[in-house]
């Protein structure tokens, strides 16, 4: 493993990147501005929760593969392969991608660069984004032609992400023709190649539009079941029981067809919009118009529960008591970007209920974005007092709950299963109101 690879950024991305090819034996550099993100790394803690990754960073840390910094000029001088995976997140006030951290990036490393490398873009970016980057690469490192760009998008879903990086189920080489960079990206992930690994080697441009249009067409889906959830609702028909019909239908499939509160997170609602922002920008606004009916159908679904909750407890939030079980945008994360479960939760207060909200692993992160709400160390003392139960961010502990271990301590048995991942039967036979989105 000749190849010693850097990784700037060192968030939910970057750090996952950076301890999997650790773990495939590479020595990596993690680069960040954030000194106090790379002391946390450096000893052996990952800040933020997902599965499995911090004993890999431990066990790689240790091993002397895997050290964290925030010089440009020693990553530059240490690394042949430089991965950029820094956020690109929704501008304040507009749909369009800020694409503030990975120009600096770009600025701060290419006067460093003096001799052959390859810079490899992993951050999701608006396509024409690696021709901009190259054409500066060429410009103002002192190698020129020798740093080469190429576009490598990343698949990772929360919550399985080393699994995802160490076992992905395809691999995307965007590179310009005659270049070095296939021949190194094909050497830097023979590991993954060696087991069968599909690759699909494009130009740059598409290897920028995959992980858009992936995420294009997962939140279409999505917005397509739950577009038929409001038609189930008016109709008196059960959402859960048509997808059940329609995931035997090969063509379709069952995954990503589970009707409920909708998406959020940091990737799938800023994607999109950033998408439909690039297409304007090239003129070809009109063949993405569709997405902005998926976002329209996904914030609907917010409100929608918002009016079940208040169904259900008769009418008005006044003097009521909601509990709210999850604050993550989807479980095994503690990741609250975008997070439906806090968008509902802080419209009820401001409608005048009071919330009380516990989830697993993001109770932290949501204390500090949302100190107007209430929390609790448990899902029992979340519900006790409840007017209703609103069940939100689908986590195991939740899904596994006895109906009977929290029916004692709530003031009304009324429970909103927000994503269709209950069992009504155990709940009502419970005697337990059930009420779900898109089901009679």
């Amino acid at each position: 493993m000749s190849h010693r690879l850097t990784v700037f950024g060192t968030g939910y991305l970057g750090a996952t990147h950076a301890v999997c090819m650790a773990e495939l034996g590479y020595d990596v550099l993690g680069v960040d501005v954030d000194a106090a993100k790379v002391a946390t790394l450096a000893g052996g803690e990952v800040p933020f929760y997902e599965p499995g990754l911090e004993p890999l960073l431990r066990k790689n840390v240790d091993a002397g593969r895997l050290r964290f910094t925030t010089s440009y000029a020693e990553a530059a001088a240490f690394g042949d392969v430089h991965f950029v995976c820094v956020g690109t997140p929704q501008k304040a006030g507009e749909y369009a991608a800020d694409m503030t951290f990975v120009d600096s990036v770009v600025t701060g490393l290419a006067p460093h660069l003096t001799r052959e490398c390859v810079v490899v873009g992993k951050s999701t970016v608006p396509v024409g984004t690696a021709a901009r980057l190259a054409a500066r690469l060429a410009a103002e490192a002192p190698a020129g032609a020798g740093v080469e760009l190429a576009w490598n998008p990343e698949f990772l879903r929360e919550g399985f992400a080393v699994e995802d990086t160490l076992r992905p189920d395809r691999l995307v080489f965007g590179v310009r023709d005659g270049g070095r960079a296939e021949r190194v990206l094909r050497e830097v992930f023979a590991p993954l190649i060696e087991v069968g690994t599909p690759v699909v080697v494009t130009d740059l441009p598409t290897a920028e539009l995959v992980k858009v249009s992936a995420n294009a067409f997962l939140a279409t889906k999505i917005s397509f079941i739950n577009a038929m959830a409001e038609v189930c609702e008016v109709a008196h028909a059960d959402v859960k029981k048509l997808s059940e019909a329609l995931s035997y239908d090969t063509r379709i499939g069952g995954r990503f067809l589970h009707a409920g509160l909708g998406f959020g997170g940091g990737c799938l609602p800023k994607d999109i919009r950033a998408f439909m922002a690039r297409a304007g920008e090239l003129g070809v606004d009109q063949a993405l118009s569709f997405l902005r009916e998926v976002d329209a159908i996904n914030q609907r679904r917010r409100a929608r529960m918002v009016d079940l909750a208040r169904e259900l407890v008769g009418g008005s939030f006044h003097e009521m008591r909601i509990a709210v079980l999850g604050a993550a945008f989807k479980p095994n994360s503690d990741d609250i970007r975008d997070s439906p479960s806090l968008d509902v939760s802080s419209t009820i207060h401001r409608s005048g209920g009071t919330v009380t909200v516990y989830d697993p692993a993001a109770m932290d992160n949501a204390r500090r974005l949302h100190p107007e709400l209430r929390y609790a160390d448990s899902a029992v003392e979340a519900a006790t007092g409840a007017d209703v139960v609103l069940h939100l961010t689908e986590w195991r502990e939740f899904r596994d709950m006895d109906p009977a271990a929290i029916s004692g301590v709530v003031r009304e048995r009324r429970i909103v299963d927000g994503r269709n991942a209950l069992d009504p039967a155990r709940w009502r036979d419970a005697g337990w109101t059930y009420r779900a989105l898109g089901r009679p």
